[in-house]
């Protein structure tokens, strides 16, 4: 499968219609063909299948670089998979699309496919603290995002608890920050986290709450059981 050949499928299965109303919802002047998700991702695993690593490493990265919107979800479903051997190369090519990220959409199935490079391996996570003090907005929310598994996890190995603490401390530096799309991670990492472990998500806002937006909080204590 070549970039051109893929590029060719995904324009063949254009809708304007759709694409014009997916443009403004996304409020972005990238091209947008109108191509829904699910699609993309039948597509993009009907991609992969024969090709080696290398090689879909390969083509996720010129998807990216043709910077359309469905060929960039492409790129990302083309990563999004628990087993990868090697993984380097993909793990290299997703923290590389992070400063680009300039929308949740496709920041969110980027850092989908790069949770499970970090949860493959977590030392990884020492590359991502450094996306905590980016000046760029999207780098700092992926922090986040591409943490979640560890807000959604029973029964936590002590490893993973360690984990879970570590990004709790990236979530309270981030308690203050007045941005609306870091503030927003944050709750949705509480958020979820409530779901698991109550107790750590009633101590967070006890102790960083006050400093959070009003939305934020709301949203982080909205699942949490009544006491």
């Amino acid at each position: 499968m070549t970039p051109e050949t893929a590029i060719a499928r995904l324009r063949a299965e254009a809708d304007p219609a759709l694409a014009a109303q997916s443009a403004a919802y996304h409020k972005t002047t990238r091209e947008v063909l109108g191509l829904r998700v699910p699609r993309i991702t039948e597509l993009a695993t009907e991609w992969r299948q024969g090709m080696d690593i290398p090689a879909r490493v390969a083509l996720a990265d010129a998807l990216w670089r043709a910077d359309i919107h469905e060929s960039r979800i492409a790129a990302a479903k083309l990563l999004t998979q628990a087993r990868i051997r090697p993984d380097d190369g993909a793990w290299r090519l997703i923290a590389a699309w992070v400063p680009q990220f300039d929308g949740w959409a496709l920041a969110d199935h980027a850092s989908d496919a790069g949770a499970r490079r970090l949860i493959a391996d977590p030392a990884r996570l020492d590359e991502v603290e450094g996306w905590t003090a980016a000046p760029h907005v999207w780098s700092r929310r992926a922090a986040l995002v591409m943490t979640l598994p560890w807000a959604r996890m029973n029964n936590l190995k002590p490893a993973d608890r360690a984990i879970r603490a570590r990004v709790l401390g990236w979530a309270a530096g981030y308690a203050a920050d007045p941005d609306p799309v870091v503030q927003k991670a944050v709750a949705w990492w509480l958020r979820d986290l409530s779901k698991h472990d109550a107790d750590a998500t009633r101590n967070f806002l006890e102790t960083h709450g006050a400093a959070m937006k009003p939305f934020a909080r709301h949203e982080a204590s909205r699942h949490l059981p009544a006491t």
